[in-house]
């Protein structure tokens, strides 16, 4: 059985989810589909720490699934823009990860994360999944990965 280790960019797979389907990704059906035959290492969801309940109730989901939750502050400049994505977390994360498990799998559409899948796969050999939303999943990192899994229908919540 193949060791597998899974990084949930939250907020990415949050915006480009609901941009491109109006609805909201089934984490449940990704913990499905993407340990299925597969010796769960390390599941991490990188989120944004705000003061609400709703926020609280999602990521007490994430944990109920089998995922370590972890929160970074969300900052608020004085210009009006704001601040809190997790790309140096995961990235420290998963380079220690690919020495100790045979799949990583990223849900992410930032492009950002093609040098890391790059790095992961020629120093460890580890092979990369990447779950991303069509048109919204940058071209280089579905190159890097071993293997592009488009989130689609099947991994979407739709209202009912």
């Amino acid at each position: 059985m193949k060791k597998v280790s899974l990084f949930v960019d939250v907020q990415n797979i949050y915006y480009t989810t609901r941009a491109v389907y109006g609805c909201s990704f089934d984490y449940n059906r990704f913990w499905q589909q993407a340990t299925a035959g597969r010796e769960v290492v390390q599941a991490c969801a990188y989120a944004i720490a705000r003061d609400d309940d709703k926020q609280r109730q999602f990521q007490n989901i994430l944990r109920a699934i089998g995922f370590e939750v972890k929160l970074k502050p969300y900052i608020q400049r004085s210009d009006g823009s704001a601040k809190g994505d997790w790309d140096v977390g995961i990235t420290l994360d998963v380079i220690e990860a690919a020495a100790t498990t045979d799949i990583i799998v990223l849900a992410s559409g930032d492009g950002d994360f093609d040098l890391l899948l790059r790095k992961a796969n020629a120093r460890y050999g580890v092979e990369t999944e990447v779950y991303g939303v069509p048109g919204l999943t940058a071209n280089t990192l579905m190159q890097a990965a071993t293997r592009y899994i488009p989130v689609a229908d099947r991994l979407l919540l739709r209202s009912k």
